[in-house]
């Protein structure tokens, strides 16, 4: 199992439940996949019906661990989910392990360490949302929607407030274990 650090478990719950209804709302979805920037996203009827499946406090910028967020910053959480197409069949694989994974047996990680490397030291939130849609692209679509979306607003809460002063609490600290846990040169 996966610790949250950012959202709640009924956060993670309305994230999958919204996120499994995307395949009977293909629009939403297309809408959400084309969106360039959250200013984008913040103009769809797609991004509405995201808030309103969401709890409450996610409306007023708020996740359900009391951890604020803008409304730029949970429509790029939005927007990275809807490219998501399947979740992996582990439930106890994070974003950062699964982009050391291999797609095929034997083959090389999803990500390489360089890519890995610049997704983490990405310079703003647009940079950010680039590599990580990215990062999506090359895991097939296939990732875990509550790491993901607890991994992203952990990106934009230490972009716009600094890194956490334990290591332990760091993203970077946190992907780098995941990731080089799984990784094979």
């Amino acid at each position: 199992m996966i610790k949250l650090k950012k959202i709640s478990e009924e956060d993670a719950s309305c994230l999958k439940r919204w996120w499994a209804g995307l395949d009977d709302k293909r629009g939403d979805r297309a809408q959400l996949r084309r969106a360039a920037n959250a200013d984008d996203v913040l103009l769809t009827s797609a991004f509405a019906h995201f808030l309103q499946a969401m709890p409450e406090t996610w409306g007023t910028g708020s996740t359900g661990k009391g951890v604020v967020l803008s409304i730029s910053e949970i429509a790029l959480i939005a927007a990275v989910l809807a490219r998501v197409k399947s979740e992996p069949q582990k439930a106890d694989v994070s974003f950062a392990k699964s982009l050391a994974l291999p797609k095929e047996a034997g083959g090389k990680a999803a990500m390489s360490e360089l890519r890995f490397q610049q997704l983490q030291k990405s310079r703003s939130p647009e940079d950010f949302f680039t590599r990580v849609c990215r990062a999506v692209n090359l895991l097939g679509g296939k990732a875990n929607i509550a790491s993901l979306a607890d991994d992203i607003a952990h990106w934009l809460i230490e972009f716009r407030t600094g890194p956490a002063s334990k290591p332990e609490d760091r993203l970077a600290v946190r992907w780098a274990s995941d990731y080089y846990a799984a990784f094979k040169d």
